[in-house]
């Protein structure tokens, strides 16, 4: 038995790298990253705002993983070398089982930020879920993203001392964000998915339209940030609206490899610049 035990090690250890290029983990971390600065602001302390971080990324991981082992099939067939699962580097079912463990961890780290939290990021990770694996294939595929992530600030809001329903501007503009980040998520593969038989409303729309719109939609978000909440809009949030409306027109407007992750990276920054947008109304927020 002796004899086989230094193999074991190496073919575990080679299956981490993979198992880290599968889950998709610069959203992932973009997504953990941004919610729990929501919470630092909200003054959710060390303790809360570390209960989101894991509790966010344990869910992003999760719903990363189940894309993977849910399209591994058109993955392969697309020839996509930048997925595991479909080259073979990483076995579907250790993909499933990551993912599986991930939604399972997810649970009680919810939790540990209260009930009325935890439903409402539990919520959050089962539209991931089910975007993978029924709306990804319908013309309702946005409303997965934007009930997602127009219930980031409440994972936030309803974790304080004294819970509370977020702002409706706060939920609108993160319901618009996600469908921009849908549009520009498909952006890159609209032709492999009509290929393979995906028609999600990206694909349906094409990719002419969808370069316009998904600017349109982050462009939308902003402008509720800046309008919604009291008060006068000062300098800095208008400088704010301004470089995000510069980066999400620059994000598909120019040129670029149609296989470019700038759109997606584009609408990660317009994401930051919009938690930063957050960050300056404080107590408004809730």
């Amino acid at each position: 038995m002796s004899l086989h035990a230094p193999h074991a090690l190496p073919s575990t250890t080679r299956r981490v790298p993979a198992l880290l290029r599968s889950c998709h983990l610069e959203p992932a971390v973009a997504v953990t990253v941004l919610v729990t600065a929501l919470a630092v602001a909200a003054d959710r302390g060390a303790a809360g705002s570390g209960a989101v971080a894991a509790a966010v990324l344990a869910g992003q991981l999760s719903v990363g993983w189940c894309n993977d082992v849910v399209d591994a099939q058109r993955d392969t067939v697309c020839e996509r070398r930048d997925k595991p699962v479909a080259t073979g580097e990483l076995p579907p079912r250790a993909a499933a089982v990551a993912a599986g463990t991930a939604l399972a961890v997810c649970v009680p780290l919810s939790l540990l930020s209260g009930a009325a939290a935890a439903a409402a990021h539990l919520g959050m990770v089962a539209c991931g879920w089910a975007y993978n694996l029924v709306f990804k294939h319908t013309v309702l595929s946005p409303l997965p993203y934007a009930v997602a992530f127009g219930a980031l600030p409440a994972f936030v809001t309803l974790g304080m001392p004294s819970p509370s329903w977020p702002a409706w501007w706060a939920v609108t503009a993160g319901a618009l964000l996600g469908v921009g980040a849908h549009l520009v998520n498909a952006l890159p593969d609209i032709e492999d998915d009509l290929g393979t038989g995906v028609r999600g409303l990206p694909q349906r729309l094409g990719r002419a339209t969808c370069r316009w719109l998904a600017p349109s939609m982050m462009l939308t978000a902003m402008g509720v940030l800046v309008a919604g909440p009291p008060g006068a809009v000062g300098g800095v949030s208008g400088g704010l609206a301004a470089l995000a409306g510069a980066v999400a027109v620059a994000g598909t407007a120019l040129p670029s490899d149609i296989r470019s992750r700038w759109p997606f990276r584009a609408a990660i920054i317009v994401a930051g610049i919009a938690v930063a947008q957050l960050l300056l109304r404080g107590s408004d927020v809730a």
